[in-house]
């Protein structure tokens, strides 16, 4: 670019009466470039700096956000510092972000090419493990990340559970279906041991799933071994999931639970994703849904029952059925029949169904060896209990409740009450046994 002062050295070497050659000669300009520039006059002056955005107080914000979080992406950091007043570009931020920590991505191993896939033709979902992340947050147990994405449209789902056995699988499959309102073609996943068996390169489903399958009119497709690219598309959100959702999160404050994290997880899907602009198709993927939908097959009209279902068998004298390691009551007539036990996937009640009836309903409790009472079922118990013991020389039977912190699981023990220590017998009383003095001494008539 030409500047003012190159400008007047051509100008005046023009008024001594040099040649636009030589002129160009001795600058090394382009004769046309000087030629125009003595046509058009000199230059625009250049314009006043203006002081940059990034000043040293935003700057070592950055610098302590990823010093704590050394893998915050440029996204977050900018989201953050415009809730606290900063006036700059996106681009500004990114800059100032690889200035401190240097570029995060390297040139790939090999070439990847993408997958194209028309609208309704294919969703694919995975889970995530969260554990270390839970106990971030000082949560017990483990924390798992269910996902699942339409491959055209790029519209999102994440559900936070606690496990990713086949019951979890399939109720995030039908949440996802519920949610877009439809169905698409084929679900992929990777080879999941809760869905199928591997046998050499082919992949056996088990019977549930062909029948979870069946019921929504969809195919569960797997990727081979050792093709996990196959399903980039869910993939790479879960790196989004770890790198910006969850430390924003942590920012804010940990969640208070799993029903909170979920929340959260729906606003900022909403927010950030579902209505921006996608980089790979140029459109926002709640958009690019509107257009999809109408691709996708119907919804059943049932829902897969997703519920742990189990068949146990009431004790045969005490009306409590077992459900891990804990005891639960029914009503006494439910003494030795078998019985339903149906539990949610991520509920916290065990409902009891004799012969399709719900007799109980209780609230699931921890620990072990605990006893779970209804009052009614205790009070009918006490009731038949009291009836087959009571007489006017027995003592009664009396049922001693003893309360846990569990609640509600009062443990209620059968315990007697009298003294059990027997009078000696009377065998003269008893049989009544009379001497008839005989003169031999020997022997008596024993009279009834």
């Amino acid at each position: 670019m030409m500047t003012q002062e190159m400008y007047v050295n051509i100008n005046d070497l023009h008024a001594q009466g040099w040649t636009i050659c030589e002129i160009a000669e001795k600058t090394g300009w382009h004769r046309t470039t000087v030629s125009n520039r003595l046509k058009e006059g000199p230059p625009p002056e250049t314009r006043p700096t203006e002081p940059s955005v990034m000043t040293d107080y935003w700057r070592q914000r950055i610098e302590t956000m990823l010093e704590k979080w050394p893998k915050l992406q440029s996204v977050s950091v900018h989201h953050k510092l415009v809730a606290a007043g900063f006036e700059g570009s996106y681009p500004t931020v990114v800059r100032a972000v690889r200035n401190i920590r240097g570029p995060r991505f390297r040139t790939a191993d090999a070439v990847s090419v993408p997958i194209h896939t028309d609208p309704g033709e294919e969703a694919q979902f995975d889970f995530c493990d969260l554990s270390s992340w839970a106990a971030r947050f000082g949560w017990a147990g483990a924390l798992v990340c269910f996902g699942m994405i339409l491959s055209w449209s790029r519209w999102r789902m994440w559900w936070f559970t606690t496990s990713e056995d086949r019951h979890h699988t399939f109720e995030g499959m039908a949440r996802f279906f519920d949610t877009i309102g439809g169905v698409p073609m084929t679900c992929r996943t990777d080879r999941m041991g809760a869905l199928g068996r591997s046998q050499g390169r082919r992949f056996e489903l088990h019977p549930p799933t062909v029948g979870f399958a069946a019921h929504y009119g969809t195919t569960i497709a797997s990727c081979q071994a050792g093709d996990a690219k196959r399903k980039g598309k869910v993939e790479r959100p879960f790196r989004s999931l770890q790198e910006t959702f969850l430390p924003e999160v942590e920012v804010d404050g940990a969640p208070v639970d799993l029903d909170d994290l979920n929340r959260q997880a729906q606003v900022w899907l909403d927010e950030r994703v579902h209505r921006v602009a996608s980089r790979t198709t140029g459109e926002a993927p709640a958009a690019r849904l509107a257009v999809e939908r109408e691709f996708l097959s119907g919804l059943p009209a049932v829902r897969f029952d997703t519920d742990y279902v189990e068949v146990r068998r009431v004790h045969n004298v005490l009306p409590f059925v077992s459900i891990d390691a804990n005891r639960y009551s029914v009503p006494p007539d439910a003494l030795g029949h078998k019985v339903e036990i149906r539990r949610n996937v991520d509920g916290d009640t065990v409902e009891i169904r004799l012969a399709g009836r719900l007799i109980a309903t209780h609230r699931l409790v921890a620990g072990r060896r605990v006893d779970v009472w209804n009052p009614e079922h205790r009070q009918a118990a006490e009731a038949l209990a009291l009836g087959h013991t009571s007489g006017p020389d027995r003592p009664a039977l009396r049922l001693v409740t003893v309360r846990s912190d569990e609640d509600p699981a009062p443990v209620e023990r059968l315990d007697l009450g009298g003294d059990y220590d027997v009078a000696e017998v009377d065998l003269d009383d008893r049989y009544a046994i009379t001497n008839n003095n005989n003169d031999d001494g020997k022997g008596g008539e024993v009279s009834a």
